[in-house]
């Protein structure tokens, strides 16, 4: 039963314990270091992690978005591991085992002091959903069709916006790729099985 359900357990824990994280967050944002608690449209989710909040207090949310971060990125570690089986081809099917075993490490990271290492993760993220996404395209899972386009294009906005520093909308960009991004991966453990792929081949075409 807990191993059917990991990955969503993982997932409610995650935001769980960052909202709490956030309730506990002293203050200061991107516009005013003098903000008091944390706003979610204008303070990046890694402000949780940091040991001061931004306003130079001591900030006690920190080991709260510390612990929601690992079970976040055991969940989607999981849950690549699990598309990996699911997956008819064998080459691609052992490229999301990598990305979902190598994830569990790289996303925890996001919440230490190698933070910029940890964000390698997102890009093994993006290259993990844009290959289920092929296999997606290629069955008859048309719901799921467009929640992965969606996704893909949340991810891409916020690395576009990020790029060219409009900081305030990328902040909004953030909350808004990482909930399309937990929706699908639930969505895809859920309602996707083996028999969904079985005549894909790894080239997407099917048999």
């Amino acid at each position: 039963m807990i191993k059917k359900y990991s990955v969503l357990i993982c997932v409610i824990t995650s935001v769980i314990l960052i909202v709490i994280a956030a309730f506990a967050y002293p203050g200061g944002s991107l516009l005013d270091k003098n903000s008091v608690g944390f706003d979610w449209s204008k303070n990046f989710i890694s402000n949780l992690f940091a040991t001061k909040a931004i306003n130079g207090s001591e900030n006690p949310g920190r080991i709260w978005a510390t612990i929601g971060m690992a079970f976040h990125s055991v969940g989607y570690g999981i849950f690549f591991i699990n598309m990996s089986k699911k997956i008819s081809s064998r080459q691609w099917a052992n490229i999301l085992k990598f990305i979902g075993a190598t994830n569990i490490i790289f996303i925890f990271l996001i919440a230490t002091p190698l933070h910029d290492l940890g964000v390698i993760s997102i890009i093994l993220t993006l290259i993990g959903l844009f290959t289920i996404t092929v296999f997606i395209l290629k069955s008859k899972l048309h719901l799921l069709k467009f929640c992965c386009i969606i996704c893909l294009l949340t991810y891409y906005c916020f690395f576009s916006l990020f790029g060219l520093g409009y900081l305030g909308l990328s902040v909004i960009m953030q909350k808004v790729y990482i909930i399309s991004s937990m929706l699908l991966v639930l969505g895809l453990e859920y309602f996707t099985k083996y028999e969904d792929f079985i005549q894909i081949k790894s080239g997407g075409q099917k048999i």
